[in-house]
This record gives C-alpha cells, sequence and structure tokens, in this order.
C-alpha cells in the first residue's frame, strides 16, 4: 500500500490549533500507511505573511498548497479548515478531527486508510472527511 505524506495544523505537535488549517504556525508532517506511522519533519508555514486582501483569499489558499505539495504532502488534517476548504480539496484529502490529538488523528488514518484512499482517488471531486 502507497504512504501518504500527512501534514497536520499544530503549533506544539501535540494538540490541533483552534484557528483555520492555512493559519496554523507549524505543520507537523508524517508518512503513515495501514502498518505505520514515521514522524518526518516540521515545517513554519511561511504563507503567515501574505495579507489576505479578502475573506478566504485565494492566494493564500495557492500558497499553503504549494507549500505542502512542495514537501509531498496529500492529506491535510485539522480540528478547523475555512471557506478555502473548497479550493484545497481538489489537491489534497482534507481531514477535519473532533477532540483528536495528533495521536489519536494518525491511529484514526491508519484505521481507515482504505475509505481515505478512495477519497484521494476521486480526484477534483474530492469530499472532505470528518472523524
Amino acid at each position: 500500500m502507497e504512504n501518504y505524506k500527512v501534514a497536520f495544523a499544530s503549533n506544539d505537535g501535540n494538540q490541533y490549533n483552534d484557528e483555520h488549517f492555512g493559519d496554523s504556525d507549524y505543520y507537523h508532517i508524517y508518512e503513515i500507511n495501514e502498518d505505520s506511522a514515521i514522524f518526518i519533519k516540521t515545517i513554519e508555514n511561511n504563507t503567515k505573511n501574505i495579507l489576505e486582501e479578502v475573506h478566504a483569499d485565494p492566494n493564500k489558499a495557492k500558497g499553503v498548497s504549494l507549500m505542502l505539495k512542495n514537501e509531498g504532502v496529500k492529506i491535510l488534517a485539522s480540528s478547523v479548515f475555512g471557506p478555502n476548504i473548497k479550493r484545497i480539496k481538489q489537491q489534497f484529502v482534507c481531514i477535519i478531527f473532533r477532540n483528536h490529538t495528533l495521536l489519536e488523528s494518525i491511529e484514526t488514518i491508519r484505521a481507515n486508510y482504505l475509505q481515505i484512499n478512495e477519497e484521494w482517488n476521486k480526484g477534483i471531486n474530492r469530499s472532505h472527511l470528518i472523524y
């Protein structure tokens, strides 16, 4: 099975932030499949200085998407996504987690790997997932 790189929106590496995915200071990247999860690295959100001209600015979505695509990320995980989710879900599987730590979320991704893989394969017609 394919490994997926997942970007978790978390400033401390343990809990999700209360802000939108694109407003996180840091993203913690893991490589996950059904059998394992390996921490790869933490990257700083270099799009925080993009001034949003409008709410849900497409330039911000583009900046975050490009930064994470350059890292090979295919799945985005957060407790909150903003209106830009409609743009970014065309390029990523977006997963909204309710009251989970990153460790709990990693286990949820591993347990639901086939469903997430199926969502990835839908291409631009993806929906977001909620766990």
